[in-house]
């Protein structure tokens, strides 16, 4: 058994001997630190004892694949990682560097039960974690997460015999034959493949090759050092950087990678920015004319257009909004049989017969590929604008430490839901409903709605803001849900704003 000592420090004899956890990184649906401000090695140690022992509790068969992320620490955390689900009595097929998906692929491709892939996701460096699971196509939720909290911190991680290692070679050439299968583009395509020099730089030039588009290149060199930006299609800085390829070379539009290959972002063919949500109205209508009666869930974060857009509506798509969380929405999508899921932050979920229902950048690229191969007379723009117009923020990430946000947040949802009842309004519309499955969405009775959430992953509170009237409208939004946050004096300044 391995008892946490939160007393450790960097720099002495135990850092190297005895685990150190920070509590904090244990999060909603996987598990983040800065490294090695916040978990030291043997701290890495612990964790795969403890989720070696949690694999047993659940009464899985003990085999689990293990990827890592092409980061300079990420080999070092996955050995370290390895060596407690070893220890835990569990037999590990290594699958060497990886993308997060193709981390779940193994699952399916070697039959095993458990995955564990060893990233930082979108984060920069200086961070690491795990993203893990043990019923595919699902990965650890908040109670899940809360059981290896406890086994960890508690010290109640159990060895036992039987560990045994196997390195696995061809996932990667399985997992692109997968996404590939036999489709050929038919109609000429020029895109600009934006990997920020991550992970997905290993993998999507290839892919795209394969597919019969012509690749323009964006960072596309392996590079742990990420010398141009942090991988983030979320990210304005990366966004830019792709419209900016996009208009110099002429591209029918860029598709861009985060750092673990299990988000895209888009830009069409005008240079246009097209928030991950949109993306996902576009894919939902061209699926929903394939597969009439459709569900799509989208989270709390994303455009009202599922529910509202008269084309989803014609084909009898439903809508179901939900908590945001790659976890929380591959639950959601496999629970209700839903086709798809979309996130706001780049997570597609495509579930049977298009994918296997967790999140895969590649599989959303092939796919509107395919899409605008189905449509050889439309260009993105075309399928841009075809959609109801509504004037959307970014994801803007006011500073709350992760020591107060939830608390901050109960608080801020207080303080809206009183302003529903007392019939007030925010941007000069009217409240008609406060939704509170994940923080609070106020609906609005133009259409628009304004959401403040606490982030999961990062010491932060999310805001986002949409109108169907006009820009300004949208700014007025923002201002009166901005000035109740600003009651909170913990939350600090925002990383970007409108």
């Amino acid at each position: 058994m391995t008892r946490p000592l939160p007393d450790v420090a960097q720099n002495t004899w135990a850092f190297l001997r005895d685990a150190m956890i920070t509590p904090t990184g244990f999060r909603e649906y996987d598990a983040r630190w800065k490294y090695p401000d916040e978990i030291n090695l043997p701290g890495i140690t612990a964790l795969g004892l403890g989720l070696g022992t949690q694999m047993h509790e659940a009464g899985i068969e003990p085999v689990i694949a293990v990827g890592n992320d092409y980061r300079d620490y990420s080999l070092s955390v996955k050995n370290a990682l390895i060596l407690g689900l070893m220890q835990a009595g569990i037999h590990v097929k290594d699958i060497g560097p990886a993308l997060s998906p193709m981390a779940y692929f193994a699952q399916f491709h070697l039959d095993a039960p458990a995955v564990a892939m060893v990233t930082a996701s979108h984060n920069p460096n200086g961070w690491t974690g795990v993203k893990m699971g043990f019923q595919r196509p699902l990965t650890h939720g908040p109670d899940e997460m809360a059981r290896l909290r406890d086994i960890v911190l508690g010290g109640e991680g159990v060895a036992r015999p039987g560990g045994g290692y196997d390195f696995v070679d061809g996932v990667r050439e399985a997992y692109l034959d997968d996404l590939v299968g036999d489709f050929k583009m038919t109609r000429k395509l020029r895109v600009v493949c934006a990997t920020g020099n991550g992970t997905a730089s290993a993998f999507a030039p290839e892919l795209f090759e394969r597919l019969g588009v012509e690749v323009i290149a964006s960072h596309n060199a392996l590079d742990y050092s990420f010398p141009n930006y942090n991988p983030n299609p979320e990210a304005m800085e990366m966004l830019h950087d792709m419209a900016a390829t996009v208009t110099a070379h002429g591209a029918d539009l860029a598709l861009g990678f985060d750092g673990d290959g299990d988000r895209c972002g888009v830009v069409d063919n005008e240079g246009e920015e097209i928030f991950a949500d949109k993306v996902g109205v576009i894919m939902a209508r061209d699926l929903a004319r394939l597969y009439p009666g459709s569900t799509f869930v989208a989270d709390v974060k994303s455009t009202g257009l599922y529910a509202s857009d008269p084309e989803l509506k014609k084909h009898g798509a439903k809508a179901d909004y939900w908590k945001t969380g790659h976890s929380h929405m591959k639950r959601r999508v496999h629970e209700l049989g839903a086709l798809a899921g979309f996130e706001k932050s780049g997570h597609y979920f495509l579930a049977e017969p298009i994918g296997r229902g967790y999140d895969c950048g590649m599989r959303v690229a092939v796919e509107i590929c395919k899409l605008l191969d189905r449509n050889p007379g439309m260009s993105m723009a075309d399928l841009r604008r075809a959609l109801p117009v509504t004037y959307s923020s970014p994801t803007m990430s006011p500073y709350c430490a992760d020591t107060e946000k939830y608390m901050v947040l109960d608080r801020l949802v207080e303080k809206l839901v009183a302003r529903h009842a007392e019939g007030g309004t925010i941007g000069g519309q009217k409240i008609t409903e406060v939704v509170t499955v994940n923080g609070a969405r106020v609906m609005l009775d133009n259409g628009g709605w304004g959401l403040v959430r606490a982030s999961s992953n990062t010491p932060n509170l999310v805001v986002v803001c949409e109108s169907p009237d006009s820009d300004d409208n949208l700014r007025a939004i923002f201002h009166d849900l901005d000035a109740v946050i600003r009651t909170e004096p913990a939350v600090g300044a925002y990383d970007q704003t409108i």
